[in-house]
């Protein structure tokens, strides 16, 4: 346990992701927000990228190149892909502990990365100390780590949904599909044509279609978790809707099945996480909107003889800064649940 205030900054402030960080660290009762970086908004009071914070947090932006002459807690990397890993090798050796947003650290290795990714990774070493930091599935290691690579926000419902029937090992090889929704806060802040609002509005569309970066995401973990290979169908969706990840994933399983063991096989694997809550009805995304849980649905379709589980999420806090708070929270021997009590906002 820790006696004062962690000394946390911010690094990307520009961003959805950065300011939801803000939003979170800024009520909780364990941290002190000493900076929050931009370059390209430096000497700006926060509040002016982000009016909500108005009156609220105004402290001034200041350059990544401040982080270095202060002694920080934590460092939460808030960045795109390809930019987060050599903020990582710069900082290594700073003393502070780094959650890195990015999918610069959440695969296997550099090689892995570079075919999914499409870029070089400068810092490979990153690979060998970074922990997945998916708190339910790794709690323990989170608590040791010095870097934890906050998953993505498709892999973090995809994996939740599937992870009981991995862990036992009754999945059918190559049998799981995983279609998959988000709003649009997922594609980032900066507009392009994909994110303009006649684009999106009133529409409904896949892309990344048989070979989206988040395939090999969840294929790893999952196969981690039963300790074989996994070959995973992953659609993406893109919803005209602010938030939220909806997720539906279909599997065939070995061996006998019904309704009642699939939810008593859901209900001991998630007893003791606080944040998957498993629901009696299908849940919509408005249902965790603005909160930290996941919720589960599993059903078993006799007629067919496949599972099906949705499961959903907020993208902007489970699918990354309030799943960065958690890990934060490990990290330090703090509550869990410190600064992530928020009911879900609905309507």
């Amino acid at each position: 346990m820790i006696d004062q205030k962690l000394k946390v900054a911010i690094v990307g402030a520009s961003g959805f992701t950065g300011s939801e960080l803000a939003r979170l660290l800024l009520n909780h009762s364990g941290v002190s927000i000493e900076m929050i970086t931009s370059e390209s908004h430096i000497g700006k009071p926060f509040s002016d990228l982000h009016p909500q914070f108005f009156t609220r947090l105004d402290i001034p932006l200041v350059s990544a190149e401040e982080v270095s002459k202060q002694k920080l807690d934590v460092i939460f990397l808030a960045l795109p892909h390809g930019v987060s890993m050599d903020f990582v090798a710069k900082w290594k050796d700073s003393g502070a502990k780094i959650v890195d947003l990015s999918g610069d650290f959440r695969l296997s290795t550099k090689e892995v990365y570079e075919e999914w990714y499409n870029k070089k990774h400068s810092y490979p070493q990153g690979f060998d100390t970074a922990v997945y930091g998916l708190p339910e599935l790794f709690a323990e290691k989170i608590k040791g780590a010095n870097l934890v690579a906050n998953p993505g926000c498709f892999p973090t419902a995809s994996i939740l949904s599937m992870a009981p029937l991995f862990a036992k090992q009754l999945v059918e090889d190559k049998s799981l599909i995983i279609d998959a929704k988000s709003g649009l806060t997922g594609a980032g802040i900066k507009a392009s044509a994909t994110t303009h609002f006649s684009n999106v509005n009133e529409n409904f569309k896949a892309y990344g279609i048989a070979g989206h970066r988040h395939t090999i995401e969840i294929e790893e973990q999952l196969g981690a978790l039963s300790g074989n290979q996994s070959t995973v169908q992953f659609t993406p969706h893109l919803l005209p809707v602010d938030r939220g990840i909806l997720v539906t994933a279909y599997a065939k399983v070995t061996g006998e099945m019904s309704q009642e063991k699939l939810t008593e096989m859901y209900r001991d694997y998630y007893q003791d996480k606080p944040f998957v809550r498993l629901r009696n009805e299908a849940p919509g995304i408005k249902d965790v909107r603005g909160s930290h849980f996941c919720d589960v649905y599993p059903v078993w379709d006799a007629r067919t003889e496949r599972v099906i589980v949705i499961s959903v999420i907020d993208n902007l806090l489970k699918g990354a800064a309030s799943q960065a708070v958690h890990n934060m929270n490990l990290m330090f021997g703090l509550s869990e649940a410190e600064g992530l009590n928020q009911v879900p906002l609905k309507p």
